[in-house]
């Protein structure tokens, strides 16, 4: 249910009304504190840091992974409001999908993604608003997290409260309508501040860019610090969701042997239905209890719980034929409710033997996941139509979604151990491990379990590291990652059943240089994984294997004193291999192209102080849109532009922002996949969807 606006604006300008009638308070000097930066006081890129499972914080530029990092800045310039919006210039993620993913490898639904380090669900909406700063480790990181999908670890970093008072207004609007209030305040409760305070308040609403569309998205987002001792800190997170969208275009399927036609033939206003869409409410609460124990040893457990309740109804095209023909489907059958308990418990400390150096990391984390489906939900054929004739379809009778039955469980534990060897200032060696516990269960609406697993494995990596200078790390790593296996879709003759555990191996070796205030980094990597999908008998089974190699570069920091930059470029080899067919053997990938380049150029202007300029390029290659390559889809390039610029008005401090996005207007085809979306099944042919078109943001932010 949608929170009115009158009462929604006034609760956040009551909170607003209190926080800036709180006092200033200066930190005590024996206190451990947490603090959160300003957003203009970025760390710079070579001394950047990223919490790494097990590991804790490592220093990005000492560690044998690719890392990238979006930084509060870069987050604040571009403007979005949607989390997946912000890897657009991260060159190996591919996040305009509800899972994110990098290296061309699909992510799951909880293993893959985290916030704060603690497993949440990935396909339900998270507000740009709501988080810091954004860190992603590329590939696989079971050694370190227990078993995830090669996919890469994506984790969202909350906003926490400051030491000093902080209180912004933002307000916004846009070519898609929308029109926005958002408020960030932060600062001390007491007069020891040992109690810190965030709140982080939005209403934003609008009927986007599709004519006859609607959108809204409400946030309340609480974090309040404590200081208990002074060597232990708790941490606390409430954040409340609400995210509303009908009428946006549907998204595309294919028939056999069918190819995309041109996105520029695509009536955006015509080819989705106004009643279909998505209504998502996601409550996430978590505690985190840190404590020092002797400036070396550091102990951290936390939990998180998360609700997050879906209404899915959005439709589905699929091209019937060359001529534009289509069937238009809607989903229902998708669960309704994702219900996660997730935890870990960590050790880090370091201790010497001798000449030799350990830096020691032990600990645990797993999380218990339940999926809740609605029970009268199902697969409706609304009609057909054309991209000459699209037709508006009368509204299905869709089933009460809070009338749920418990469809899955899933449970994972992991002990984990590492250890970083220092053998002399130029080597290292990196050892680490998990034992883990997964289980899963589906079950009928009756109540009756359809389908179970209980197995357990072992995840390790091992990395060596040289600094032949110190701003310079080479290193050489070797993963061996275990997973759960995939649940067969809705559509396949299979659906709900689970598949065996998959394992995935990688070889990493890669190159981090430090230059001033910029990182340089690249690697080259291998990884093998088990390929399953919705074959041609309709059957979700595992039929070959995956191989994806390539190379990514990534520059991030100030290249000059006016000019930062942020971006890289991936080549991919994404093989199916090892099938039964030979229409299918060594075919490239489905949805995956062969170059990615990003690249976002911020110049602060020497002669105008205050004011940036920014400007940003995406470029994706041409796609196959089926497994035996017979069709494609072509490459694309978008441009952005930007600019912001700040002064003070009326004595307060005021920054005024203006965001272009795809500046050119391009129509292209975005989230390629295998198979279907929504819950409705393609038989194993791609789903698409169609990239956003050229849309502006303009925003007043005032800190008082």
């Amino acid at each position: 249910m949608l929170i009115s606006t009158p009462r929604f604006l006034a609760r956040s300008a009551l909170a607003l009304a209190v926080a800036t009638a709180l006092p200033a308070y200066s930190a005590a000097d024996d206190t451990l504190t947490v603090t959160a930066a300003a957003p203009s006081a970025d760390t710079p890129a070579a001394d950047q840091q990223a919490s790494l499972g097990n590991l804790g914080k490592r220093e990005i530029r000492n560690t044998p992974y690719a890392i990238q990092t979006v930084s509060p800045r870069i987050m604040q310039l571009q403007q979005v409001k949607e989390i997946k919006q912000i890897y657009r210039y991260l060159p190996s993620v591919q996040g305009d999908g509800a899972r994110p993913q990098s290296r061309g490898m699909q992510g799951s639904v909880v293993q893959n993604s985290l916030i704060d380090g603690l497993n949440v669900v990935s396909t339900t909406p998270y507000p740009v608003e709501q988080f810091d700063h954004i860190e992603v480790l590329n590939g696989l990181g079971g050694a370190l997290y227990g078993p995830a999908n090669p996919a890469g670890m994506f984790n969202l970093v909350s906003k926490r409260p400051s030491d000093l008072p902080q209180h912004t207004l933002t307000l916004g609007g846009g070519t898609d309508g929308s029109r926005k209030i958002a408020a960030d305040l932060s600062g001390p409760l007491d007069s020891n501040d040992r109690v810190r305070y965030r709140l982080n308040l939005l209403d934003d609403e609008g009927h986007s860019y599709a004519a006859n569309s609607r959108k809204r998205r409400q946030l309340v987002d609480l974090a309040v610090d404590a200081n208990l001792t002074d060597q232990t800190v708790l941490e606390t997170t409430f954040s409340y969701y609400h995210y509303y969208e009908k009428g946006l275009p549907a998204s595309y399927a294919l028939a056999s042997g069918v190819a995309f036609p041109s996105a520029s033939r695509i009536d955006k206003d015509r080819s989705g239905q106004y009643y279909a869409g998505n209504d998502d409410n996601t409550l996430t609460a978590a505690l985190h209890l840190k404590h020092d124990f002797d400036g070396n040893w550091l102990g951290e457990v936390a939990v998180l719980r998360q609700i997050a309740d879906r209404e899915s109804t959005a439709v589905t095209n699929t091209f019937l034929n060359g001529s534009g023909d289509y069937k238009t489907t809607t989903s229902s059958a998708t669960a309704s409710r994702f219900t996660i308990n997730s935890y870990y418990a960590n050790l880090t400390g370091e201790a010497e033997t001798g000449w030799l150096k350990h830096d020691i990391a032990a600990g645990m984390r797993g999380f218990v996941w339940k999926n809740d489906n609605p029970r009268n939900g199902g697969t409706t054929t609304l009609g057909q139509a054309s991209l000459a004739d699209p037709q508006a379809f009368a509204g299905p009778d869709y089933p009460d979604f809070t009338d749920r039955y418990h469809s899955a469980t899933t449970t994972q534990q992991s002990f984990l151990l590492s250890d970083t060897l220092t053998f002399s200032p130029q080597w290292s060696l990196l050892l680490s491990g998990s034992q883990n516990f997964l289980t899963s269960a589906n079950y009928a609406k009756s109540g009756r379990r359809s389908s179970a697993s209980n197995d357990s494995g072992f995840s390790g990596s091992g990395s060596v590291m040289y600094k032949p200078a110190e701003p310079l790390t080479l290193y050489v790593t070797y993963a061996d990652s275990l997973q759960q296996g995939d649940v067969a879709p809705s559509g396949a003759n299979n659906a709900g059943s689970v598949l065996s555990p998959y394992r995935s191996k990688q070889v990493e070796a890669g190159s981090k240089l430090a230059v001033g205030n910029t990182l340089l980094t690249a690697a080259l990597f291998q990884i093998d994984r088990p390929y399953a999908y919705t074959n041609s008998a309709g059957d979700y089974a595992v039929d070959g294997a995956q191989r994806n190699r390539g190379l990514e570069l990534m520059a991030d920091g100030d290249v000059m004193p006016d000019l930062h930059l942020f971006g890289g470029v991936t080549w991919l080899d994404p093989r199916l291999r090892d099938t039964a067919s030979a229409d299918t053997e060594n075919r490239q990938i489905v949805g995956l192209p062969r170059v990615t380049a990003s690249m976002l150029a911020i110049y602060t202007l020497p002669m105008l102080r205050g004011t940036e300029v920014h400007a940003g390029a995406h470029y994706v290659g041409r796609r196959p849109t089926d497994n035996a390559n017979d069709n494609w889809v072509g490459s694309y390039a978008t441009f952005d532009l930007g600019s912001s610029y700040q002064t003070t008005l009326f004595n307060t401090a005021t920054t005024f922002r203006l965001e272009i996005t795809n500046l050119t207007n391009r129509h292209y085809w975005t989230n390629i996949v295998p198979g279907g979306l929504n819950g409705y099944s393609g038989a194993g042919y791609a789903s698409a969807q169609l990239g956003e078109p050229r849309m502006a943001e303009l925003s007043m932010q005032v800190a008082f």
